[in-house]
């Protein structure tokens, strides 16, 4: 059995066709479908039905693609730790969400310098299903999103919980209202980040729940963007506790919910049968050491503006 014969077994059994994995796989039809025989042979097994131009993986097929996934990433993180400079520490590709890269990846970094942690990060931001998406298919090694995911190959690692605030105008009416609940926004014009955030995903299943959708006057690309439109009064907007900081825009007034508010988990996610590669294990010890420091310094800086101008 050749490690190239599993890559091509893979790719039949991906796309349920030996024309189409023969072209994922650059190589000639005939020329993959003599490799599956000689593996079929040689397991003494069938591992596809053939059903015209379809294929369906067999009962051994399905127990042979686990192992194979499971055998083609180990050879891959081999070559990738191989190829490794020692003295830039081992490569880790994360994908983070917007609403938490802008302080979350300096964290880590913070940390890593600060104990001499040598990783090779790179990074991107993205929205939640875009993260999700790189994760399953191999191009990034982790994702740090919002729950919930509801993918059944990816495995999660709780890093942390924070609740939602409503962000308003200074002379807007619930910046000083007694008492502030999500019945109490079903009338107002809201700021919505774009639809593919996981935070306006969560507000509008929130809202959903009270039987009513928000009414979005404007939807915004950056949370920046959102930010600023809020304090100008032409919305509101429901946003995590971490997105505030100390240079918001002046008339931007952060309110809690009464009672028990919304929340929002954060999980550092992979996909389960991908190997956990060193780069991948340092990435998660640190995420998982800066979690605490972090959220004290969130829950604490920087302070809640008030219409007057002072801060709580």
């Amino acid at each position: 059995m050749e490690i190239y014969q599993l890559r091509y077994f893979v790719a039949v059994a991906e796309t349920e066709n030996f024309t189409k994995a023969a072209a994922r796989s650059f190589i000639s039809q005939p020329s993959l479908s003599q490799q599956i025989l000689n593996l079929e042979e040689e397991l003494g097994q069938k591992l596809f039905h053939r059903l015209g131009r379809k294929v369906a993986l067999t009962t051994a097929g399905q127990i042979l693609l686990d192992r194979a996934h499971r055998i083609l990433a180990e050879a891959d993180d081999a070559v990738r730790e191989l190829k490794e400079d020692p003295a830039q520490g081992h490569r880790v590709s994360v994908g983070v969400i917007p609403t938490v890269a802008h302080f979350f990846l300096p964290a880590i970094l913070a940390y890593c310098r600060a104990n001499d942690v040598r990783l090779q990060l790179n990074s991107r931001e993205d929205f939640r299903p875009t993260v999700v998406q790189a994760v399953l298919d191999g191009e990034i090694d982790l994702g740090v999103v919002s729950m919930p995911v509801n993918e059944p190959r990816i495995e999660t690692s709780v890093l942390f919980s924070e609740p939602l605030l409503l962000a308003v105008a200074a002379n807007h009416p619930l910046a000083t209202a007694a008492n502030v609940t999500l019945e109490d926004l079903r009338d107002q014009d809201f700021v919505m980040l774009g639809t593919g955030s996981s935070t306006a995903t969560l507000v509008q299943r929130l809202l959903g729940d009270h039987d009513f959708e928000p009414r979005v006057a404007h939807r915004a690309a950056q949370l920046s963007t959102a930010k600023a439109l809020t304090a100008l009064g032409v919305g509101i907007s429901v946003l995590p506790r971490s997105a505030r900081t100390a240079n918001d825009p002046a008339g931007l007034v952060y309110r809690k919910f009464s009672g028990q508010g919304p929340m929002r988990e954060i999980s550092l996610i992979r996909h389960y049968r991908h190997h956990h590669t060193k780069g991948a294990k340092i990435f998660s010890d640190a995420a998982h050491a800066v979690v605490g420091p972090m959220q004290s310094a969130l829950a604490t800086t920087p302070p809640f503006r008030t219409p007057g101008g002072t801060r709580t």
